[in-house]
């Protein structure tokens, strides 16, 4: 435990290239959109996307982004037909078998967030065994948030520190989050043209920069990527504090010269 502790540190505490997020999250939105467009099954833009994170995580490895949070699963998508969600529990079973071995050789370490009390003991077993399959690896930690949700999370975490009677505190219920192992995101994107959350990491998004992509997931690519954390590169993050000064000179003179055109 205390070298799994240390190694997570160590990926916390590594120095991204300049400019780019620490922690990027993504809502994976507009898989069931591509396919309806191509009239094909919506679970076949699910498995496109699939492909559409394989890339991404290969780019943020290449790029040193030091953690990844993608929201795959909503505890609302239950409400989705039944056909679909049995797709996509299966398509879950299958991408662990399929895909483990390359994370792990990569240096990815898995971290499902979520309820699992009401999946299959075939999909509880699989989320297990690829997390401890990749435990000791340090070049990325992958969050996949999976029947996950911003208000489930809140909720979770008040209960476990009613039960431990733990007084309730910004800092004790962070401490109890599902994602308490990792920092808060720095840059959030959104895929699909919609401008929410979705009940997506209420509590860790507070001051994440937001990027919303008109580009369904199935479609997202590294130059759509580099888009987002070019963007994010352009901000200045004040957590509530005014501008700086160099900040405030280069707006005032930004606008100046918008005028001037």
């Amino acid at each position: 435990m205390f070298l799994l502790q240390m190694r997570m540190k160590a990926i916390l505490n590594r120095a991204p290239s300049l400019g780019v997020p620490t922690h990027i999250a993504i809502v994976m939105d507009g898989n069931g959109r591509w396919a309806t467009r191509r009239l094909l099954p919506r679970l076949a833009g699910h498995r496109q996307g699939m492909e559409s994170l394989r890339r991404c995580i290969r780019a943020c490895l290449e790029r040193g982004v030091a953690v990844l949070t993608v929201f795959a699963f909503s505890s609302e998508n239950w409400n989705r037909p039944a056909e679909e969600v049995s797709g996509l529990m299966e398509l879950l079973a299958g991408a662990l078998a399929k895909e483990v071995p390359q994370m792990h050789a990569d240096g990815v370490r898995l971290h499902f967030v979520g309820e699992r009390a009401n999946l299959s003991e075939k999909v509880r077993t699989g989320l297990t065994t690829a997390e401890q399959a990749t435990a000791g690896n340090d070049r990325l930690i992958l969050n996949v948030c999976f029947n996950y949700g911003g208000r489930w999370d809140l909720v979770q975490a008040a209960a476990k520190l009613a039960a431990a009677k733990v007084e309730v505190t910004e800092a004790t219920l962070a401490s109890a989050l599902a994602l308490a192992h990792v920092a808060d995101p720095d840059l959030l994107i959104r895929t699909g043209g919609e401008l929410r959350l979705s009940n997506f990491l209420l509590w860790q998004a507070a001051y994440a920069e937001l990027y919303f992509s008109e580009m369904l997931w199935p479609d997202f690519d590294e130059a759509e990527l580099d888009r987002a954390i070019a963007a994010y590169a352009k901000r200045e993050r004040r957590y509530g504090r005014v501008p700086s000064p160099a900040s405030s000179s280069a707006s005032t003179s930004s606008s100046r010269q918008s005028q001037a055109a």
